[in-house]
């Protein structure tokens, strides 16, 4: 298997996933899987679900033809279709938190116990870490964690699709050089087939995803990270992936902290998760998934430039010009980074701002409370606001 090879598999799952998204979204309102505008939701308008039906096709279309027909592949491609079915059943009936959870463990256990599994891994400055029986349990639980990161991002149009197509690429990169053909291979189909759904789900999105789709994208990843970085003995095997993959963790482990902080049960659906409050700032869905996208991409080309900028000999020698380099490049990722949550903060801004304004002055807009937000980070500049009598005296 070659990197054209890879080309030809991407291309096959992005067509087949372009044309089949329709059907899906013709059988979700057949089917009655049909997604209603609800509050703690961005969208405005009744959307099909289903299109990880369509994802599920390109993945096993493409899978057959170009994945080695090997063992790990048919563990692959099977616990695909079982998550898919279980997302599926979800989207339509909407399933108790347990009965998904224990869907998505079976569906995971097939893959793992097929021999996707991380028996061993490098750590910088620790070396090897073996992890014994415990290889498989420990497999499971973060293909499964993975599984729910990506349907916990899935939350605005075009934005889980987008992201995992770009992570899948920067994986399919990394595989090829650590010699992970399969790997490579299946993180371009799993890219594919992403791509050719998101032509239909950019913002304005005709059809989402649904849980059977970002359940199958979670799982695919888990299986390339797994097969493509994590099986292997490079010391940055375990770095890569948190890289490739640190907006929707960063998402996910903000959301889950402030619903443990409060209280509520995890799996409980909010309005904290980036795209909420990229949204409280007055972020369009496309403004939003630019600076996502965006952010996704310069931390995955972080992750590639790692693997492929020789600016060490692996032996403790580094090279000045190459290492200044990665310097720079690693400063600008940063530097977006911060930029990226300073302006989620705008959000925690506002809300403050609001219940200032409405308590000077109860007949405030949200317009009004968005112009004057938006003024004052762009200017620097915040007016005093009186809050009570007191402020005046």
């Amino acid at each position: 298997m070659k990197p054209i090879d890879a080309l030809f598999a991407f291309l096959a799952a992005l067509g087949v996933a372009g044309l089949a998204t329709p059907l899906a979204a013709r059988l979700a309102v057949a089917v009655g899987a049909v997604d209603q505008p609800r509050a703690r939701g961005l969208s405005t308008k009744s959307t099909p679900l289903l299109g990880g039906l369509a994802m599920l096709a390109a993945v096993l279309i493409a899978g057959i033809v170009w994945l080695p027909w090997t063992e790990e592949t048919r563990g692959i491609l099977a616990g695909c279709m079982l998550i898919a079915l279980v997302g599926a059943v979800d989207d339509v009936v909407e399933l108790p938190a347990g009965v998904k959870l224990l869907g998505q463990i079976a569906a995971a256990l097939i893959p793992v116990l097929a021999g996707v599994e991380v028996r061993n891994i490098t750590l910088p400055f620790a070396g090897a870490v073996s992890f014994g029986d415990w290889g498989v349990p420990i497999t499971v639980f973060g293909i499964v964690a993975l599984m729910n990161v990506v349907n916990f991002s899935d939350g605005v149009d075009g934005l889980a699709a987008g992201v995992c197509a770009i992570g899948s690429i920067a994986f399919a990169i990394i595989a090829f050089d650590l010699d992970r053909a399969a790997a490579a291979m299946l993180a371009a189909i799993t890219a594919g087939a992403a791509a050719g759904f998101l032509i239909h789900n950019f913002p304005p999105a005709k059809v989402f995803m649904g849980d059977s789709g970002a359940n199958l994208l979670g799982l695919l990843l888990g299986c390339v990270a797994v097969q493509g970085a994590l099986k292997t003995n490079a010391v940055v095997a375990v770095l890569l992936p948190l890289m490739i993959l640190a907006v929707p963790l960063l998402d996910t482990g903000f959301v889950v902290a402030k619903r443990l902080r409060y209280g509520r049960p995890v799996h409980q659906a909010d309005q904290n998760h980036f795209h909420h409050r990229m949204a409280r700032i007055g972020f369009s869905a496309r403004r939003t998934v630019a600076y996502l996208y965006g952010w996704t991409f310069l931390l995955s080309g972080f992750a590639v430039a790692i693997r492929f900028v020789p600016y060490s000999d692996d032996h403790g020698q580094f090279n000045p010009g190459w290492t200044a380099l990665m310097a720079a490049i690693g400063l600008t990722v940063v530097a977006a980074s911060v930029y990226v949550v300073a302006v989620l903060e705008i959000s925690g801004f506002r809300a403050l701002r609001a219940w200032q304004l409405r308590s000077a002055h109860p007949e405030t807009s949200e317009v009004d409370i968005n112009t004057k937000v938006r003024r004052e980070f762009e200017t620097g500049e915040w007016d005093a606001v009186r809050t009570s009598r007191r402020d005046g005296d």
